[in-house]
């Protein structure tokens, strides 16, 4: 009896297996059609956006959608002074090998960082990781008041996802606001449905923001810092947690305000167990 149950265990898993063989080949399939239909398409369709770029004001080959931003299709060598010239710090490619018409040592030559995610074309999108490493590629960029040049083949759906995700995370968009954002400044932006689906799920998984001290400039008061003058507490309040800048130098901070707290009338008063009081504040008593 045990045999038999085996068997059928083992026979179950067989099934199972076999299912799951067949639609890795099935998704290994498609990849490898669309990855053949994307090589026969790419010049004819490279030649019509050349075309269209040189006949219509309208069909730019590259748009600003931020500061330090810019979104476009795939450029060619003459392209990276021009580039630079607009202030390009930082290139992200999301074409495979056979797309790629600038090596990275030409923009490093010109002194333009060059990240690389090959991404195959129409119905893909860039990893989860691969989305994190371009987005902070671009924020470092403009940290340093660096645009960076984020494009594919046409400068629709993979570099779109990119931009998009860059959106969500710090200009704190949501996705579908970023989307209509990014076609006002590039109305042929189209992105497929695993592309729209990654931007998505990048906005569900991207980590929480810590709060922090825009300037670092405040210090915390605390109930044991009040104790001796008589006013009314909460006792069941929950107290902030001092920024890690502050906690070496809040104790001589809180004495030099002790000028300012003789000063209040503080008896007949609720003072919140929480004060935050800014520091010039402190250094005019």
């Amino acid at each position: 009896m045990k045999i038999e149950q085996l068997d059928d265990m083992d026979s179950d898993s067989c099934r199972s297996q076999g299912n799951y063989e067949r639609q890795i080949v099935s998704v290994d399939a498609k990849r490898a059609l669309v990855g053949a239909g994307a090589r026969i398409l790419f010049y004819p369709t490279l030649l019509y956006n050349v075309l269209r770029n040189m006949i219509e004001t309208e069909f730019r080959w590259w748009d600003e959608v931020d500061e330090f931003l810019l979104l476009g299709a795939v450029p060619f060598p003459k392209d990276v002074p021009r580039l630079k010239k607009l202030g390009v710090g930082g290139v992200i490619t999301l074409n495979e090998p056979y797309e790629t018409l600038v090596p990275s040592s030409l923009y490093l030559a010109h002194g333009i960082d060059h990240l690389v995610i090959p991404t195959r074309d129409y119905l893909f999108a860039p990893s989860f990781s691969d989305i994190s490493r371009a987005v902070q590629f671009i924020h470092q960029n403009a940290s340093c008041s660096k645009t960076t040049y984020v494009h594919c083949k046409a400068g629709r759906g993979r570099s779109t996802t990119i931009v998009l995700c860059y959106l969500v995370e710090y200009k704190h968009m949501t996705p579908l606001a970023a989307l209509e954002y990014v076609r006002s400044r590039r109305p042929r932006v189209l992105l497929a449905p695993s592309q729209w689906k990654a931007v998505q799920n990048y906005s569900k998984r991207r980590p929480c923001p810590r709060p922090h001290s825009p300037t670092g400039d405040e210090v915390l008061i605390t109930k044991a810092d009040l104790e001796g003058y008589h006013s009314t507490f909460d006792a069941g309040m929950e107290l902030a947690i001092v920024p890690k800048g502050l906690k070496t130098k809040s104790k001589p901070m809180i004495s030099k305000l002790s000028c300012l707290f003789a000063s209040l009338k503080v008896s007949g008063y609720s003072i919140p167990a929480t004060w935050r009081l800014p520091v010039s504040e402190a250094r005019a008593c």
